[in-house]
């Protein structure tokens, strides 16, 4: 069902990810789920963590808002379900904060999983004891205003990333990757092979013996013949 008047549209019912997959998420760093899904779908840089407890995993809940106004951010959280994570394209506007202590405190209550803003937030030293990870462009003390139409449950844009309602997000203190909900369990397989080979590889590096350690990785003559440096 969804509810739309001139450029406001809200869907309150979307295909999310699958809960198992999510709970087998939790298990990943960020960094490992990119490099499975082809070194992408991690958004960029400027979205960081905004608390010190980051890591978190679960589907979008999207959020398309006008620079500095969150009117929608409050409607979305009125459709949210445990779990969730609320993903808002804030145009990455940093002139005024998109959510605050107050709705993050609420957010808390609601069971919601993350929170990544590509725009600003506030009462950033209130957050790490509200328990919620927070991940944004910057913050702000100024207020948002609460009158223009938006978008939830739309596709959007975040931080250089399209996500779409239902997608898997899974952050900690690299950032934050997103998932195709589709492809999110085949992902997850490839992820746990790829940990297992960097803890191989970290062994490796512990078990050595040398007295003069050398970097000679299996790979890099051949990339390095393959880049035109090696005959």
């Amino acid at each position: 069902m969804s509810t739309s008047r001139n450029s406001a549209v809200i869907r309150r019912d979307i295909e999310r990810v699958a809960p198992e997959v999510v709970e087998s998420a939790r298990n990943y760093a960020s960094s490992i789920v990119a490099d499975v899904g082809g070194r992408r779908g991690g958004m960029d840089g400027r979205i960081r963590a905004m608390t010190p407890a980051t890591r978190f995993a679960g589907p979008a809940v999207t959020v398309d808002v006008r620079p500095g106004d969150n009117l929608l951010i409050h409607a979305a959280m009125a459709l949210v379900q445990p779990g969730d994570v609320l993903v808002i394209d804030g145009k990455g506007y940093l002139g005024s904060a998109l959510i605050g202590s107050i709705m993050i405190n609420a957010c808390r209550r609601l069971d919601v999983a993350g929170i990544v803003v590509d725009g600003a937030v506030r009462d950033v030293e209130e957050l790490a004891a509200i328990g919620v990870p927070v991940f944004a462009a910057g913050a702000n003390p100024n207020g948002p205003t609460k009158s223009c139409p938006g978008r939830i449950n739309t596709p959007i844009a975040c931080g250089g990333v399209a996500v779409r309602p239902g997608d898997l997000i899974v952050g900690d203190g690299d950032g934050v990757t997103v998932v195709e909900r589709e492809a999110a369990a085949s992902l997850l397989e490839l992820a746990a092979a790829k940990v297992e080979e960097e803890r191989q590889i970290v062994a490796s590096i512990h078990a050595s013996r040398e007295e003069s350690y050398a970097w000679q990785p299996a790979w890099l003559d051949g990339a390095l013949r393959a880049a035109g440096l090696l005959d």
